[in-house]
């Protein structure tokens, strides 16, 4: 009997097999003819399946708008039976909001239909995407088998498209890689601002043209007259709260990473200062410090230090 438990509790802690892997998504409505699939806010893991981005889906009258495909073939192919168990109508359009894996590996389960982002989406996608892909292999083992790059085939424009009775504000913006889509559903006041807001999650900077572009994006996009926020990461919002957020937190690595280079701190110095009160509870907090850090720091000391190897 003793054996039997033991190899029972041995079984138990195995890793799943890859054809067991499995997501459980469950689309909610949020606003009319609007539903979600929200992420965790957790780090990629193998344990979560990297299933952390908000996706969502408008059900228009000439089919369904699909906004980010999320992290793998499996996931899409995941995403695409849940799509189906809420109506029946085509997929009209996926839109890829930037280039970002956990945004855009799904495509694979989209082929038959049209996939269209911003020019630099698909650019920067048809440049990194290989190596995003060896670095989420690597994460998320067996869950992203027979996951390809497969790049947007239509190139999106910024300005107001209608599609099936929903008048789609598409704002092209840079805060978060150089090439990020906004869309502003203006039949239903909801606000899809992908990765250019995150909310109660840390935000990520690998690619960010500067923490003062970001804050500009965030200055238009905050003008909308939405009434329902869909950050890329984190709950959803009918307030200001998560642009207050947001504000903040880039306000404070902003002075974070110029006092600490004017001070003559070393990179690791500056990601061990402590964390204020206020972002204590902000999901990897102290995780993306360090890689904002690592990312950001040699940029802010560049802007003060003069090299002396050549001549300006």
């Amino acid at each position: 009997m003793r054996l039997c438990c033991m190899l029972v509790a041995i079984f138990l802690s195995l890793p799943l097999a890859a054809g067991e892997l499995a997501y459980d998504l469950q689309p909610r409505q949020i606003a009319t003819d609007t539903w979600l699939v929200e992420g965790s806010t957790e780090n990629f893991a193998a344990d979560n399946g990297g299933e952390i981005v908000n996706v969502a889906f408008i059900v228009t009258e000439a089919g369904v708008v699909l906004i980010d495909t999320g992290i793998s073939r499996r996931y899409g192919e995941a995403l695409r039976a849940a799509i189906g168990r809420i109506t029946a109508r085509p997929i009209a359009l996926v839109i890829n909001t930037h280039h970002h894996p956990d945004h855009v590996f799904g495509n694979q389960a989209f082929a038959d239909v049209p996939i269209a982002s911003l020019a630099g989406t698909r650019e920067l996608l048809a440049a990194q995407g290989a190596a995003f892909a060896d670095n989420m292999y690597r994460l998320l083992g067996d869950w992203m088998r027979g996951t390809e790059v497969l790049l947007p085939t239509q190139t999106l424009e910024p300005g107001v498209r209608e599609i099936g009775g929903h008048r789609l504000r598409l704002l092209a913006l840079r805060g978060h890689t150089g090439a990020d889509l906004a869309i502003f559903d203006e039949t239903t006041g909801v606000l899809f601002a992908s990765d250019l807001v995150f909310y109660q999650r840390a935000l990520t900077t690998p690619q960010t043209p500067g923490l003062d572009v970001w804050l500009a994006d965030l200055a238009e996009l905050e003008k909308l007259p939405y009434t329902l926020l869909v950050p890329g990461h984190g709950p959803v919002a009918t307030g200001r709260e998560p642009f207050a957020q947001m504000r903040d937190y880039l306000g404070w690595l902003d002075g974070l990473l110029r006092e600490a280079v004017a001070a003559g701190k070393d990179m690791n110095e500056a990601m061990n200062t402590p964390i204020p009160e206020r972002f204590a509870t902000i999901s990897l907090t102290r995780y993306e410090l360090v890689r904002s850090v690592s990312h950001l720091y040699p940029k802010y000391e560049a802007q003060v230090f003069r090299r002396v190897d050549r001549r300006e």
